[in-house]
């Protein structure tokens, strides 16, 4: 693996008071719920139940969707703020993150470790008590391989990072079906092993936009130490390799029609994508020319409407 950069000097671990002149409590409200990155959460959600729909092969009982959500979202919360308090000095440096609520001082980085052990206390409460032992422990599972595994370890070291780190966002589809089922099985794997091999492309794609601001912090994303198109040549093949994955839920769930046609135009239009990003790459490494985010945005739509199709599935068959 490649070594670039180091962790965070003991200096990072610094208390400045927060600043929360002419903040409104809303504006500090709005703080604490930036901190759990409400984005990142609709997509794990989104991994999460429709997989409890083709667990249940059909509709999940109401309350049991709602425990899982809960639970999900307080967990996946928890990650991030985490996450937010680690890497606030590297934060403060960069354009995408620099308006996130530690590096602009509203809320203090001992107020947000509190926040965080707050909602990851709650999150094994609630998939404890309402849902099960076994999704209880995937969250806490993988809570704990992203705050020590990916933002401790692999982030600021090697351009691997996002590869292995991205093994913390395909557990829900596992916490999804267990949610259901109370035990694990090969179907949710190979959503698992979806979502696997989707997260380089679309992580690769948005670190390509920002490359600048990574370098500046010295996090060795893959964009940063290689071309453009060194970076969509493997884009291509991850792209490949994922739209193969999703393939095998037809035969391993036996699944009808609905989800493999879905599969087959979805990934055929990604591959498009993929396949043109590395065309604009030759020769190139405008980012105007380049256009990345015209995949980033291609990866939510193609995880969004094939988890939909999932759901979708067994609701048609049914």
């Amino acid at each position: 693996m490649t070594h670039v950069g180091q962790p965070a000097a003991a200096s990072q671990w610094h208390e400045p008071t927060p600043d929360h002149g002419g903040a409104t409590w809303r504006d500090v409200v709005a703080a604490y719920v930036g901190l759990t990155k409400p984005r990142v959460i609709e997509l794990l959600l989104l991994t999460t139940v429709p997989v409890m729909f083709f667990a249940a092969r059909g509709v999940p009982p109401l309350g049991l969707v709602v425990a899982t959500v809960v639970g999900g979202t307080f967990s996946a919360g928890s990650a991030s703020v985490f996450n937010c308090v680690y890497d606030r000095d590297i934060d403060e440096q960069m354009r995408r993150t620099r308006r996130r609520a530690l590096p602009r001082h509203i809320v203090s980085p001992r107020a947000a470790l509190v926040f965080g052990s707050v909602l990851g206390v709650l999150s094994v409460v609630v998939l404890a008590v309402w849902v099960n032992t076994l999704s209880a422990v995937l969250a806490v599972a993988a809570e704990a391989f992203y705050v020590f595994v990916y933002t401790m370890v692999l982030k600021r070291r090697t351009t691997q990072n996002i590869v292995w780190g991205g093994l913390a966002g395909c557990f829900p589809a596992l916490i999804g079906w267990t949610a259901v089922t109370g035990e694990l099985a090969w179907t949710p794997v190979v959503l698992f092993a979806v979502v696997f091999f989707w997260t380089p492309p679309h992580t690769w794609a948005l670190a390509l936009r920002y490359r600048e601001d990574y370098a500046n912090v010295d996090v060795p994303m893959l964009p940063v130490v290689a071309s453009a198109h060194a970076v969509a040549r493997q884009v291509v093949a991850y792209s490949w390799v994922m739209v193969a994955t999703s393939l095998l839920l037809w035969p391993v769930a036996g699944t009808g029609p609905v989800y493999p046609v879905a599969a087959v135009l979805l990934g055929a239009v990604f591959l498009v994508e993929a396949h043109r990003l590395l065309g604009r790459t030759r020769g190139s490494e405008d980012l105007s020319v380049i256009n990345p985010m015209r995949l980033f945005h291609a990866s939510n739509l193609y995880l969004s409407l094939l988890f939909v199709a999932v759901a979708l599935e067994p609701l048609l068959l049914g």
